[in-house]
């Protein structure tokens, strides 16, 4: 049971996909080089792949490397979370919102071993004002298999400003540089 923050409020709104969002098996990208998460540019990070699903729902993957471990041969707990929470902001491509995370609980099911592919499913639940409510799956074995990992998410909608004011200047120069006007603009969707 989740914590009463993210219980969406009674005149909470269902989600709508974007008319611009990538249709449904469109793969999503990396909304930034060197993020942890999504980053091709990260030696060790998940390079989580998410894919647009029906509705404001998607799909990701990625594959436990030996570098992800805490515990000898199993997943460290916080890269879960992370790849979870990389998952959740995603979704927020589908509504083409700027926003970041407020609040993620996770639950820890099952151990998750380094060679496994942990497949996602994330879907945003409810609207409400700049509150964004989701919740997402990771399982082991298939999209179908027994359920490892689950979190519900709360991410709050930001402006573009939040990055530039806070981030550091040296990278906030090299995103806002990119002649690519949609990963100038994906740079800044999802990071706290």
């Amino acid at each position: 049971m989740s914590s009463a923050s993210l219980q969406p409020p009674a005149d909470a709104q269902p989600p709508v996909r974007h008319p611009d969002a990538p249709a449904p098996g469109e793969p999503l990208g990396a909304h930034y080089e060197h993020c942890f998460g999504c980053g091709p540019g990260q030696p060790h990070g998940l390079h989580l792949d998410a894919r647009a699903g029906d509705g404001v729902s998607l799909t990701a993957e990625f594959t436990v490397q030996p570098a992800h471990q805490g515990a000898p041969g199993l997943a460290h707990g916080g890269v879960l979370a992370t790849a979870l929470d990389e998952t959740l902001g995603s979704l927020n491509w589908l509504l083409r919102t700027i926003a970041v995370t407020g609040r993620l609980e996770t639950d820890f099911v099952a151990p998750v071993p380094v060679g496994t592919v942990l497949h996602l499913q994330a879907e945003v639940t409810a609207i409400a004002g700049r509150k964004i409510y989701s919740r997402a799956t990771g399982r082991i074995g298939g999209p179908e298999g027994p359920v490892a990992v689950r979190a519900e998410a709360l991410f709050v909608e930001v402006k573009v400003d939040h990055f530039t004011e806070h981030g550091r200047e040296q990278e906030i120069r090299a995103a806002m540089s990119d002649p690519d006007q949609i990963r100038r603009s994906r740079a800044f969707e999802v990071n706290p």
